[in-house]
């Protein structure tokens, strides 16, 4: 099957917007989300409601997702995070938030592991070293998983005898994972982290199994004015335009 892999929208509906557009393109069968729907930018209803039509069938929470809901402690976010958090709970509709809600970390059930974190903490682990896959690895019940919550593109592997390795993935790079164990992060829909303003999704095939790393150009102008016209912090809408 070949799928879309996004996660870490964050209220960004102009990002989330062009990447379902990119999507259609694809030919995809289905489109998987791996959390945080909400969080730093300005329209967390309509990203609900587009996630929850477009990966209608599998859709993770994240950390944010979860702060928004009531399930996490505000004061564990860093000040712009915990400042959008509180505009979207007196923002967000009460049919998104139920959705939010329902919504699990974790998903087991598939030919690959799905966690919005990682194989070891599904909530708060950023796997972004060789060390940390490893202890990934280690006790991920699937050979190939993915995870999001870094804003990072990447991807780590360990082959028969060998130690994790791992590398950030730019845009078009596409990666043969036949053998060996696996760990890919498609990077942020919303608000990348790796350099690259764009919004980055990932495409799994996985009957030939291939993942190919994917960016998409969005109207980084208006999700930035959308951010500062709520009231946001400027930093917010700042970072989008630098990929931080």
């Amino acid at each position: 099957m070949r799928l879309a892999v996004i996660s870490d929208i964050h209220g960004n509906r102009q990002a989330l917007e062009a990447v379902l557009n990119d999507v259609t393109a694809q030919e995809v069968g289905e489109i998987w989300c791996l959390g945080d729907i909400v969080g730093y930018g300005a329209s967390p209803d309509e990203c609900c409601d587009l996630t929850r039509e477009a990966a209608h069938r599998i859709c993770l929470v994240g950390n944010h997702d979860m702060a928004v809901r009531g399930d996490l402690p505000l004061d564990e976010f860093s000040r712009g995070a915990e400042l959008a958090a509180r505009w979207t709970q007196e923002h967000l509709r009460e049919d998104n938030l139920s959705y939010l809600q329902a919504l699990e970390p974790l998903e087991l059930g598939e030919d690959v592991g799905l966690y919005h974190a990682s194989p070891r903490d599904a909530v708060w682990e950023y796997v972004l070293s060789p060390l940390q896959a490893e202890l990934c690895l280690d006790v991920q019940k699937h050979r190939v998983c993915l995870v999001g919550h870094s804003h990072v593109a990447l991807s780590f592997s360990r082959q028969n005898g060998e130690a994790a390795s791992g590398q950030t993935r730019p845009e078009g790079s596409e990666i043969d994972i036949t053998t060996g164990e696996w760990i890919l992060n498609p990077g942020s829909v919303g608000q990348p982290r790796d350099g690259d303003p764009r919004a980055a999704w990932l495409l799994l095939d996985t009957d030939r199994w291939t993942a190919t790393f994917k960016r998409t150009e969005y109207d980084i102008a208006g999700a930035a004015a959308a951010i500062r016209a709520a009231h946001l912090p400027d930093s917010l809408a700042e970072r989008l335009g630098y990929g931080q």
